[in-house]
């Protein structure tokens, strides 16, 4: 069949198996140009591994340290003539890629909340590697179901006073106006259990009881944290109480590894267009005139360029962890830098649509979209017919 992508809203309901796998294997040559990472893990756990930060964990661990990894991740194969997900068929093309170059490669399709997924993991840990040295925590989901069947959904609203901003018509390029009234007291609540760090802290839990932790264990967590701009929704709204969260949930996860010698981390990431910020009202906007400067500055990355500085410089790199006052470590710091972030707020009120194109790089944000998705990539013939069914070897 011919799939083309089919946009609703900030949704692409379709995607292309072979723009998927193009997209990881680019990110895999990313890794091999820049060559080892010393002293990188051996053992990976990744809890969130099919698309965005995750993938690009999972891509930058198995090629720059030539890690074994166990991915956990919920994503829909084809059926019919509907297509599978990006991240099923990311996950397909990074397994077929690692298993290539003599990698081992363990995937788990199913609801990372669950207890039976969190058992199985350790089972499959056991068996395979016996224990991990890394656990990356990125999941990213709009509900959670507790054992108890009980259900909690997350909410993109600000606190304590409505928001009125703009969004951008990924399609049509046409600016609207969007408004939203303050969260609930009981949506706070629910929004830090779906995204905070409680389901953080019990993979860590069930790791540890079932002996699959190494000595010298260590765990990340990504977060964002963002600019003045993008507060009213984002680091004062509901996502931003949840994001608070992880830095108790690190403090809590730190005192359960000590007697591992391990260590929990979170990591503020830059701002990227990503299939959960897609959603956020205002970040099409802001990414639009971040992309621009950053690219202009030489400053701008990208997931795999992200995780990769992360694990050579930082998390595995020589010398001290610098982190910031909450123990955070910074992956941000270009992007608030003050020429970036001066450039972004003069044009932040600036922008209409027969200036966006010159004061924005929407015509990037819109290929990231599309590429998500595995649209957009100059070099595949997306008129050919292609199979929408990809195989993937599955645990349990």
């Amino acid at each position: 069949m011919i799939i083309e992508p089919r946009i609703k809203g900030f949704l692409c309901t379709t995607a292309h198996p072979v723009g998927c796998a193009q997209e990881v294997l680019q990110q895999i040559a990313y890794v091999k140009k820049k060559g080892p990472i010393k002293n990188g893990p051996s053992r990976v756990l990744i809890i969130g591994a099919s698309g965005g930060y995750g993938m690009a964990s999972r891509i930058s661990a198995a090629f720059g340290s030539e890690a074994s990894t166990v991915g956990v991740f919920y994503e829909r194969p084809a059926q019919k003539k509907r297509t599978a997900s990006p991240g099923w068929y990311k996950s397909a093309a990074f397994s077929r890629e690692a298993a290539n170059n003599g990698l081992y490669v363990g995937n788990i399709n199913g609801d990372a909340y669950s207890n039976e997924v969190k058992k199985q993991t350790v089972e499959l840990i056991k068996r395979d590697l016996d224990k991990v040295d890394m656990v990356v925590y990125s999941l990213a989901a709009p509900q959670r179901t507790l054992p108890d069947g009980t259900v909690f959904r997350s909410v993109l609203k600000p606190i304590g006073r409505p928001f009125s901003g703009v969004t951008i018509d990924i399609n049509t390029s046409k600016i609207r106006p969007v408004s939203l009234e303050p969260a609930s007291e009981n949506e706070i609540t629910e929004t830090v259990k779906v995204m905070g760090g409680e389901d953080w802290e019990l993979w860590i839990k069930t790791l540890m009881e079932g002996g699959a932790l190494a000595e010298g264990c260590i765990t990340t967590n990504y977060t964002y944290l963002g600019s003045e701009v993008t507060w009213p929704i984002y680091n004062h709204g509901t996502i931003g109480k949840a994001k608070e969260d992880l830095d108790r949930a690190a403090r809590f996860i730190n005192a359960q590894l000590s007697s591992l010698g391990g260590t929990a981390r979170v990591a503020v990431m830059k701002g990227l267009l990503t299939s959960a910020s897609s959603a956020i009202p205002g970040m099409a906007l802001y990414l639009s005139l971040l992309y621009k400067v950053m690219k202009e500055a030489g400053s701008h990355e990208d997931c795999i360029q992200q995780t990769t500085r992360l694990f050579s410089s930082k998390l595995f790199g020589e010398g001290d962890l610098v982190t910031d006052d909450a123990g955070r470590i910074r992956m941000d710091e270009w992007e608030l830098a003050e020429d970036i972030q001066s450039y972004v707020s003069r044009n932040w009120l600036k922008v209409t649509e027969s200036n966006l194109r010159e004061l924005t790089d929407f015509t990037g944000y819109q290929k990231a979209f599309l590429q998500l998705h595995g649209f957009g990539f100059q070099d595949i013939d997306y008129l050919a017919d292609v199979s929408p069914s990809v195989a993937m070897t599955l645990v349990g």
